[in-house]
């Protein structure tokens, strides 16, 4: 009998890592450009914050950097106070990206893939025409095709509050993005956060 009972909760846990965060969702007609539209960051101008990021073993504080370009694209430099560069990438009007810098130690394809994910997530480049839109217990979910699984802007129900992007693989989130405190339709605050290993990206807005 004992032995029944073991297999039995190994079965059920094997049932719970299997099941689809997203099974439940269900598709809708909303309007995906007009929900996203409202939590897009429009940076017209530079903005600047100052930035904790984790990445595996190394620590690194300085200054995030936001400078729209006079052809559309966006420019993204984290730097330390000293003005040492970490990183500089152009995420271009078209869809591509370009990696201007990376730290040596720290330039590994795995490590700047996840950051240009991670800052796509964040700066809502994503054409609104190949989105799809979905609701789940009470709350909006729209949805962009990647190579491999998704990304999800979450809201609730009516549209007025992101309350979080996730980079999801078929059954759960792998990355999970916030975006609050906007202000002149540009987030405060913006924390990137990863599930599988340490991979962290706190930003809070400063004034130049």
């Amino acid at each position: 009998m004992r032995y029944l009972r073991l297999n039995s909760l190994v079965l059920l846990m094997m049932l719970a890592s299997c099941t689809s965060a997203y099974r439940g969702l269900q598709r809708t007609d909303n309007d995906v450009a007009a929900c996203l539209e409202r939590f897009r960051p429009k940076i017209e101008q530079p903005v600047l914050y100052a930035t904790q990021v984790d990445v595996l073993q190394h620590h690194l504080s300085g200054l995030l950097y936001f400078k729209p370009m006079e052809d559309g694209s966006m420019r993204v430099v984290f730097m330390s106070e000293m003005g040492m560069k970490f990183f500089d990438f152009e995420f271009a009007k078209d869809g591509s990206f370009t990696k201007h810098y990376m730290l040596p130690k720290m330039d590994k394809k795995a490590v700047v893939k996840t950051l240009k994910k991670d800052f796509e997530m964040v700066l809502m480049r994503q054409d609104p025409a190949k989105g799809t839109s979905y609701v789940l217990n009470g709350q909006r979910y729209t949805a962009f095709d990647l190579p491999k699984g998704k990304i999800y802007y979450i809201t609730d129900g009516d549209c007025r509050e992101l309350l979080r992007v996730e980079n999801a693989s078929k059954r759960k989130p792998v990355a999970e993005a916030f975006l609050t405190h906007y202000r002149n339709g540009v987030p405060d605050s913006l924390l990137v956060r990863h599930k599988k290993f340490t991979f962290t990206i706190s930003s809070q807005r400063v004034e130049k």
